[in-house]
């Protein structure tokens, strides 16, 4: 049984957990750069799968994957910069950190599968 629809793919849902999260927590920041910037990253992540899917061909789907898959880095980094100063507790720091990360290994498969 294959894919049917974007919505369906795990990295996909995960994405947007992902982005819920960040969006719950970075919500009441006053760095409104800051804020603004990670959650276009969070959402990035979840809208290149489902555009990519769309697109219908393998090689264009490839190419939104690894956009997604840099936006997860880009996710991370900027938790790195908020984790050093003290903007989050490290319990929120682990959850998005460890969920980006593993959403970028999920690409990674999937981006080696097609």
């Amino acid at each position: 049984m294959g894919i049917e629809k974007f919505e369906d793919i795990i990295a996909w849902q995960k994405a947007k957990e992902m982005a819920i999260l960040i969006y719950n927590n970075f919500n009441e920041s006053k760095d409104f750069g800051f804020k603004n910037q990670i959650q276009r990253a969070g959402v990035s992540v979840m809208n290149n799968i489902a555009e990519g899917f769309e697109r219908k061909t393998n090689n264009e789907f490839k190419q939104f994957l690894y956009i997604a898959k840099g936006s997860c880095g880009e996710v991370r980094s900027m938790l790195y910069l908020v984790k050093e100063l003290n903007s989050i507790p490290e319990s929120i720091f682990n959850k998005l950190y460890s969920l980006a990360e593993e959403i970028s290994k999920i690409l990674s498969g999937l981006i080696k599968t097609l």
